[in-house]
């Protein structure tokens, strides 16, 4: 008789099976994926989902990748892809990316995509990678080329995947601003070459070929650029030599002179005396700046040396001019007299130490800000500048200049105040043969400014046994010594409550003075100040004579000498002015040498008014918008042998994170530094550690040998219980 299966069955069979089908639909439509590390470094910020879904034009990402990189390099394409995936689902239709293939030199199309690579100033870059025990070498593409209509971003080359991210979507903030700014613009963008044709009577003789294609060289450049800037440039070439008016304007502009004597060559040909200009400027609202064309080098033995600019790096450099006189980034200010460190340039004035200069602290700057150089003593503090930068000042300030930074922070503004308290000076002869550097102590001004808002920058340097160790040389005895007066700041002691540390795990510190903010004073004034971070417990102030010779610091033996000490203070809140009670200090105007006429009487003869009879009512803000103030007692920190070009280091990111919270940018800060190279391990006391060695060694084996025990004791006891089963 056959069985008959039950409906039933079939039933749940065909039910089963539509729920499968129906999950892998469901699979195939909805996304949906989770991010577990600490600080969500595979996922995208706020930032990057804000200025992605805002685009209004198609944003083509081309990677260029070689396929099989050795490690590390072998994840950093594996990260890319998975990082602009999420920006294609934050960016819609209007964000897409793809990856060329430019592996093999076989493969036409492999070919085809590296000149395309090259197109957008991708090079191969030479790494390293290690096969059976021997170290080679491999040319390797890694750099994207990011499109947004007209407008082209790079990142030539891409070494590791911290900071990927915020690059990415500085890149796209830039390209949307540069292209908000060029379709704004009321007039051109002049693009000047000053070239003489004088020159090219002499350039033979200065190393100087291709002087006469230069000028269509230039031109074709600028129409490449005004491609990708919807032509908003306009090329004018003016040759000095044949016009007095172009002449007289490479004169004012500043552009280089090159003037020679008559001289005759080894063919008997003789050259006439003239002169010559050769430069480029680009010109827009009254701002004009200058490129160079040709390069004067004086070289020893050798002599003076002239080299013709790359026409390659000439259309980049005027690329970046373009968008430094188009203001595409917001300005920023930095405080360039009262003795504050140069920007640029690596001496500083005689008498002091060289390397003065803050050019990577200014790279770093303009990837993301205009810096504008403010005057205090010709002009005053501009309006519409959202932060001042004061960097160590030494020439003292006038009661007026003082006024005018305390209203500038009225207005609801922002300063980053890096004070040194003391001077390092050229030593003496005495002091140079002991290798020892004076250390005067400075009073700018700025510290009773500082004191009325609760804030106060102790004459004294913190110095910490928890130090930098620098490498002793071994004719000096080897092995390491440390540096007290450069303390490491740990992740411990950094104030993570204050979003844009969050993720900074360690900080170092040189030449630190202590910073302290009177609570009662602060109170009063209704602020509000964060200690940012600290030095260790095991450390001590040096005041007074001041010696950072390592060979003679000693750390103090009474322990009651060590004490914790506040290296920087973040305040915010409504500001009382200084000069709420007293009268407009005076502007310090200089006499002239020979004042002409009269000196000027109160009243006008002309009208007849007593002018001390008019009175003008109050112009000094008493109490000011919201405002903030950064306060750290060293500028050491932001020097070139600090801060890396890249902005990758702890310190780096410390300084823009800054910049970046002062001036309303506090989640491109959380970004800057989501992925860090900086992991220290957690520090744990010596005890815990041998507790930790012990149980490695001894605590697993015992471990096993319990289990052990556990296994054999309920075989036992089974082994028993079937015994009595048996028995009975």
């Amino acid at each position: 008789m056959k069985r008959s299966v039950p409906s039933g069955r079939y039933t749940k069979f065909l039910l089963y099976l539509v729920v499968v089908v129906l999950v892998n639909i469901a699979g195939m439509t909805l996304f949906f994926r989770g991010d577990l590390t600490a600080n969500r470094i595979y996922s995208l910020s706020e930032p990057s989902r804000e200025v992605v879904s805002t685009l209004s034009e198609p944003l083509t990402v081309k990677a260029f990748f070689t396929d099989n990189l050795p490690p590390p390099y072998n994840n950093i394409e594996r990260y890319l892809n998975d990082l602009l995936q999420e920006y294609a689902i934050a960016g819609n239709r209007y964000f897409n990316f793809q990856f060329y293939n430019v592996s093999s030199e076989d493969d036409a199309t492999a070919r085809e995509n590296q000149e395309v690579a090259a197109g957008y100033g991708i090079s191969p870059v030479q790494i390293q990678k290690f096969e059976q025990d021997e170290v080679k070498f491999q040319m390797a593409y890694m750099g994207l080329a990011l499109i947004h209509g007209d407008v082209i971003e790079t990142i030539p080359t891409i070494t590791a995947t911290d900071g990927l991210e915020f690059e990415i979507t500085a890149a796209i903030r830039k390209m949307n601003n540069k292209i908000s700014a060029l379709l704004s613009l009321e007039d051109d963008i002049a693009v000047k070459l000053f070239l003489s044709s004088s020159l090219q009577a002499v350039g033979p003789y200065m190393n100087l070929a291709g002087l006469p294609e230069l000028s269509g060289k230039v031109r074709a450049l600028v129409d490449e650029l005004n491609r990708k800037t919807f032509g908003r440039l306009r090329f004018e070439s003016l040759d000095p030599t044949r016009s007095t008016e172009a002449a007289e304007a490479a004169r004012g502009y500043g552009v280089l002179a090159l003037e020679w004597n008559e001289f005759s060559d080894r063919q008997g040909r003789t050259i006439p005396a003239d002169k010559g200009y050769a430069g480029i400027i680009v010109e827009h609202g009254g701002k004009a700046e200058a490129l160079p064309l040709i390069s004067v080098m004086r070289l020893p033995i050798f002599g003076t040396q002239y080299q013709l600019a790359d026409v390659e790096s000439l259309q980049d450099a005027i690329n970046e001019t373009v968008e430094n006189l188009i203001n595409i980034n917001e300005e920023i200010g930095y405080l360039a007299d009262h003795g504050t460190r140069p920007l640029r340039g690596g001496g500083g004035m005689p008498g002091q130490p060289q390397g003065e200069g803050l050019s990577r602290f200014e790279g770093l700057l303009s990837e993301s800000y205009s810096v504008r150089e403010v005057f205090l003593k010709e002009a005053g503090v501009p309006e519409g500048l959202p932060t001042l930068i004061i960097a160590r000042p030494t020439e003292p300030f006038s009661e007026y200049a003082l006024y005018q930074i305390d209203q500038y922070l009225m207005k609801g503004r922002n300063l980053a105040i890096f004070l040194d308290r003391f001077q390092e000076a050229m030593p003496t002869q005495q002091s140079r043969m002991m290798g020892q550097s004076q250390y005067r102590p400075i009073d700018s001004g700025l510290e009773k400014l500082l004191a009325h808002y609760g804030l106060d920058v102790k004459a004294a340097f913190v110095l910490d046994k928890n130090s930098f160790r620098q490498d002793v040389p071994r004719a000096f005895g080897g092995g390491e010594r440390p540096l007290y007066f450069a303390p490491i700041i740990k992740n411990e002691f950094i104030n993570k409550d204050v979003p844009f540390l969050q993720n900074v795990k360690g900080l170092v510190m040189l030449k630190a003075s202590p910073v302290t903010a009177n609570e009662q004073t602060i109170a009063a004034n209704g602020l509000q100040a964060v200690n940012l971070f600290s030095s260790s417990p095991r450390s001590w102030e040096m005041s007074g004579q001041v010696d950072l010779n390592p060979m003679f610091i000693q750390p103090p033996r009474n322990d009651g000498a060590f004490q914790q000490q506040a290296l920087a203070y973040l305040v915010e809140g409504s500001f009382p002015s200084y000069f709420a009670d007293q009268p407009v200090p005076e502007k310090e105007v200089p006499e002239p040498a020979d004042p002409p006429g009269d000196p000027l009487d109160e009243s006008d003869p002309a009208s007849g008014v007593d002018m001390s009879q008019i009175e003008s009512g109050p112009v000094t803000i008493p109490r000011g918008r919201p405002g903030k103030i950064f306060l750290i007692g060293t500028s050491e920190i932001l020097r070139d042998n600090i801060l890396d070009a890249e902005g990758r280091s702890p310190n780096a990111q410390f300084v823009m994170n800054v910049i970046d919270a002062l001036n309303g940018r506090e989640a491109y800060a959380v970004m800057r530094s989501k992925a860090q190279r900086f992991n220290p391990l957690q520090e744990t006391e010596p005890a815990t550690r041998t507790t930790i060695k012990a149980v490695n060694i001894a605590g697993l084996p015992v471990l096993v040998v319990l289990c052990g025990l556990l296994v054999w004791y309920r075989r036992s006891a089974r082994k028993r219980v079937i015994q009595e089963m048996f028995n009975h």
